[in-house]
């Protein structure tokens, strides 16, 4: 069965993000390893360090991944596009500094460009970043988008082209957002849409490729491109294709991130709801 988990603050260091998603209960965690609206985070001290993976080993939390920050944009203009690219590389150096090994990352955003030509741009610098990193056991992780606007990643089509032009690199893989693919039309509401959703991943990258899930029901309908996050079984997805992760056998080990508000029940509300729902099928 999937590890539940939530995406947790690192707020006054990065081991305290494990003391929170320990203090959660939390068999999995997603954190910043910095603001994510700032371009490049300080590598930790070797205390900073050695307390994070103190704090990880003294826990109940079995995997964890980083999520790169939201400035990145693999497929902009030049100077966003190289910019984006020093910060992915060193998104990877805090990984390995942290001993994390997957990395999330959403695809970019082609800015009013052909679509194509923003995907080649994006497997360009992938490329790059790839082969600057040979050395990093890290995976890198595209995030499937809603479709707003000229975000890339809404539809698997892209993914599979970017993955299969860079010939299927293995520190390549997937994240699987439910609410950005119930908004790029994915209707995952029920126990037929769920399983059509997992089969389309499977022959599109493989299951083994999808390397987080990140959970969250959606104010947005099917298919409306909107990325709303609401509460689990608060939106228009309801509780059935959670219920029926969390219990897929397919994802045993495999991160299932809560990013659902922090208000209103927030994290502690979400996760007994997903236990109580794995704990139901």
């Amino acid at each position: 069965m999937a590890l539940i988990g939530a995406h947790v603050s690192a707020s006054g260091g990065v081991h305290r993000a494990v003391e929170r998603a320990s203090a959660l209960g939390c068999e999995a965690m997603q954190f910043f390893t910095h603001n994510p609206l700032q371009w490049n985070g300080r590598a930790p001290s070797s205390l900073e360090t050695e307390s994070f993976r103190r704090a990880l080993l003294a826990s109940g939390v079995r995997k964890v991944t980083v999520h790169a920050s939201y400035l990145i944009n693999l497929a902009g203009d030049d100077h966003v596009r190289n910019t984006s690219v020093g910060a992915v590389k060193n998104e990877i150096e805090l990984c390995c500094s942290l001993g994390v090994d997957s990395l999330v990352l959403h695809p970019g955003s082609s800015k009013g460009s052909p679509r194509r030509y923003a995907l080649d741009r994006l497997v360009s610098a992938l490329e790059h970043i790839l082969s600057a990193t040979e050395d990093k056991n890290v995976s890198i992780l595209l995030e499937t988008m809603a479709g707003q606007g000229d975000v890339l990643g809404s539809s698997f089509d892209e993914l599979e082209y970017v993955l299969d032009a860079l010939g299927w690199d293995r520190r390549l893989g997937v994240c699987a957002d439910m609410c950005h693919m119930f908004g790029a039309g994915f209707d995952v509401r029920s126990e037929g849409g769920y399983l059509r959703t997992v089969l389309n991943l499977k022959k599109r990258f493989g299951l083994d490729r999808v390397g987080c899930w990140h959970l969250s029901d959606s104010k947005g309908t099917a298919g409306s491109g909107t990325d709303r996050h609401e509460h689990i079984g608060e939106g228009e997805i309801g509780v059935i294709p959670f219920g029926m992760l969390v219990s897929d056998e397919r994802f045993a080990d495999t991160p299932a991130i809560l990013e659902t508000p922090k208000e209103g029940i927030g994290d502690e509300g979400n996760l007994a709801l997903l236990r109580k729902l794995r704990g139901s099928l």
